[in-house]
């Protein structure tokens, strides 16, 4: 069993991703540790719950261990209770497209404003057509981690 995440992110331009999702849902998360090199977060989506370990990334951001479990709602719920503060809320959207499936998160709370795009491949240098809609990279730049966005929130940011 392979317990490595090869995944790229990137800021989305507009809302034209979303005439090509084939499914939203919301979810709710917190982290009972954020520290980067034993990340634990605990996901609620409906009456689906996952409890998620990731490990310290490569150097790129791109590769790193990440082991999950699913919980039960109920279970999700109670361990959200003990989480550090800062709880995420987003609705994520899954889109399909030439051959992949990109994920968009569009976030909510002190987030909003934010919307994010993750492509998770087999392979590092595993290539993949980029949509319109698709803005700049920023694979490896931790701000944009879940995990630090409940301590450092979007709207905290200064922005040009």
């Amino acid at each position: 069993m392979e317990f490595r995440e090869i995944e790229r992110k990137f800021l989305v331009k507009g809302e034209e991703f979303k005439q090509f999702s084939n499914e939203s849902y919301p979810i709710q998360q917190g982290f009972l540790s954020s520290d980067p090199e034993r990340v634990v977060r605990i996901r609620l989506s409906g009456e689906q719950g996952w409890i998620t370990v990731k490990g310290l990334g490569d150097q790129s951001g791109t590769s790193r261990f990440e082991w999950e479990k699913e919980i039960s709602a109920n279970e999700a719920r109670a361990l959200l209770e003990l989480c550090e503060p800062g709880r995420i809320n987003k609705r994520r959207y899954t889109v399909p497209y030439k051959g992949h499936l990109f994920e968009v998160d569009e976030f909510f709370g002190e987030n909003e404003g934010l919307v994010i795009a993750e492509i998770e491949l087999q392979r590092i240098e595993q290539s993949f057509e980029v949509p319109e809609w698709l803005g700049r990279e920023v694979t490896g730049e931790k701000a944009y981690y879940n995990s630090q966005l409940s301590k450092n929130p979007y709207c905290r940011w200064e922005r040009p």
